[in-house]
């Protein structure tokens, strides 16, 4: 039997960019550990969701998008082959945004870059083309299940495979 090929997607984003969201359109059966807050709810663990593309197990994880889980965010991260890091394109770019984007090259991890409410009003996803430097910007609704898995799977076509019987993670 040939080894299973798996990929860990890790998801990060600020505080309502559409993280649980994305994971629940392409996994409608996800898990999800959130709170009550303010807005209505707020992940406070994790997303968690698989999907099958291409004959790969996708693992995706999401991750909460306030600043005082930067602990969840590293130890979610572990092991990720690579990351979203998903923006709200109808809010301007603000410092939380730019330290997951930092810390992620920081990590040297492939990721891309995915631009959620494009559809809202007043968006600005122009202003996000340059602040990203060379990493890829895509435009991506997280309602949209053909948006999503076109954009996961474009991205996860680039990232190195790995088996099961690999030893890594």
């Amino acid at each position: 039997m040939a080894d299973e090929i798996k990929q860990k997607i890790v998801v990060f984003g600020a505080f309502g960019a559409g993280k649980t969201t994305m994971i629940k359109t392409i996994d409608p059966k996800s898990t999800h550990i959130e709170a009550n807050c303010a807005g209505g709810t707020t992940t406070v663990a994790l997303d968690f969701g698989r999907v099958e593309l291409d004959g790969r197990q996708i693992h995706i994880y999401g991750t909460p998008g306030q600043e005082r889980f930067e602990f969840a965010r590293e130890i979610i991260g572990k092991g990720m082959d690579g990351a979203v890091l998903l923006v709200d394109a109808g809010s301007p770019l603000d410092e939380f945004t730019r330290h997951l984007y930092d810390s992620l090259t920081a990590a040297n991890v492939p990721f891309v870059v995915f631009l959620n409410k494009c559809d809202a009003k007043a968006p600005v996803p122009a202003v996000f083309a340059s602040a990203f430097g060379t990493v890829p910007v895509w435009t991506v609704s997280a309602l949209d299940k053909k948006q999503c898995f076109g954009a996961i799977r474009r991205f996860t076509e680039t990232l190195p495979v790995r088996t099961n019987g690999s030893g890594k993670r």
